[in-house]
């Protein structure tokens, strides 16, 4: 894939103008007044159709899954139509696109994994289609990039029940969450390692007895997107709540969870090509009319040299993302190393064309009026959630010295 076909560019002018005509005049609401974000989404989905494009694929995955053929591996030829409203709207608000991915994609996307039909149909269609707001608990105060190792959240069986205990952190759409997944240790009362314990996925709904959503918590950055903490003390869940009503789900536990960061990590590489797109358009707007001396500052060799390094990191993501829309089209799985490779550079060009733009902007570029200030505050978490850049380094290196 060199280019974006032209369908591809209509959808793309189309989210586009719904981003200028709806989101923008709200900006101000979602980043500074703790707007939650979901009515503007769900107006998005339905705008476009997307909730209709949701239950056809629900239907789908779930008639598959009865039929058995949930494993096979088939091409997916509409990834463009997903990635384009992700770069779009991190063209203005990363945030939204974090709430949207970890709801309908990691929420959601493990309940259609793991579940049973019964699950699918109890949890799934509602996450999908943005008529609920999910949530996907893995990372503790504690373990961090070591998130299943060193996880220390319990679930000890009672009867033909668990009963859960421990915290979660850093949990988008935490404060308001309708269903969350959540990730606990088997704790069968024997003197196994706890870190190589069975990981368990379960269901859970807001207001359950013994679970607590806190309030968002006050961040640096992507601030439309809330984030927060969730506690339980003694949450008893039946086995219709354990993902794949079995502790030894096909895919389940552990590779769920790698699996889901291999996801996550190959769609920050279109975040941050939405954050890179905006900051040069910006930046390339401003130099051209802002005059220092008698001329443009565009006529100085720095602030071109700037601009020039903006269209090569620019190019390089939008490489990466063109490179996964091909395998995707193909059926080619993603590996955890190249997902983290992507990852890495494309968060790592983000930062720096948004700092660049704040520089080229100079004092202006300090000030929320001119937004670069809020994307670069929005791009530096990308270095951070879905394993930070040490981390994917470290995956890089495993790879290339176990082949």
């Amino acid at each position: 894939m060199l280019k974006w076909s032209d369908e591809n560019i209509a959808v793309q002018e189309a989210v586009r103008r719904f981003v200028d005509e709806e989101i923008r005049p709200v900006l101000d609401d979602l980043e500074h007044e703790g707007v939650p974000p979901y009515e503007v989404l769900r107006k998005m989905y339905s705008t476009f159709g997307m909730d209709e494009m949701a239950r056809e694929t629900f239907k789908r995955q779930l008639d598959r899954k009865r039929s058995g053929e949930e494993g096979t591996q088939r091409a997916s030829s509409n990834a463009a139509m997903t990635l384009i409203p992700i770069i779009e709207l991190c063209r203005v608000s990363p945030g939204l696109v974090t709430s949207l991915g970890v709801s309908t994609g990691l929420a959601a996307g493990t309940i259609m994994k793991l579940g049973t039909p019964e699950q699918m149909e109890r949890w799934g269609l509602d996450l999908m289609t943005l008529e609920k707001v999910g949530a996907w608990a893995i990372t503790e105060p504690d373990s961090g990039s070591d998130a299943l190792g060193g996880m220390r959240t319990s679930a000890v069986r009672d009867g033909d029940e668990y009963v859960l205990n421990g915290s979660k952190t850093w949990i988008t759409n935490g404060p308001y969450a309708d269903t969350i997944v959540l990730y606990a240790k088997l704790d069968d009362g024997s003197d196994s390692d706890p870190r190589t314990r069975k990981v368990l996925t379960f269901v859970l709904d807001t207001g359950m007895e013994g679970l607590t959503q806190s309030k968002p918590m006050r961040k640096m950055g992507q601030k439309s997107s809330p984030t927060g903490e969730v506690f339980l003390a003694d949450v008893r869940v039946g086995k219709d709540r354990l993902l794949g009503g079995s502790e030894e789900p096909k895919g389940g536990g552990r590779q769920s969870a790698k699996d889901n960061f291999v996801t996550e990590r190959a769609g920050v590489a279109a975040m941050a090509l939405g954050v890179i797109e905006e900051c040069q358009k910006l930046s390339i707007d401003y130099a051209k009319q802002r005059h220092l001396w008698g001329k443009p500052i565009s006529d100085y060799q720095l602030i071109q040299l700037k601009l020039a390094n903006m269209e090569v990191a620019r190019l390089n993501v939008q490489n990466l993302v063109f490179r996964h829309l091909e395998a995707a089209s193909t059926g080619e799985p993603t590996t955890m190393a190249e997902a983290s490779a992507m990852k890495l550079y494309s968060a790592r060009a983000a930062v720096e064309v948004a700092n660049e733009a704040i520089q080229l902007f100079g004092g202006n570029g300090y000030v929320s009026e001119y937004r670069v200030e809020q994307l670069a505050r929005d791009a530096r978490v990308l270095q951070i959630y879905a394993g930070t850049d040490e981390m994917q380094i470290v995956a890089i290196a495993k790879d290339l010295l176990n082949r």
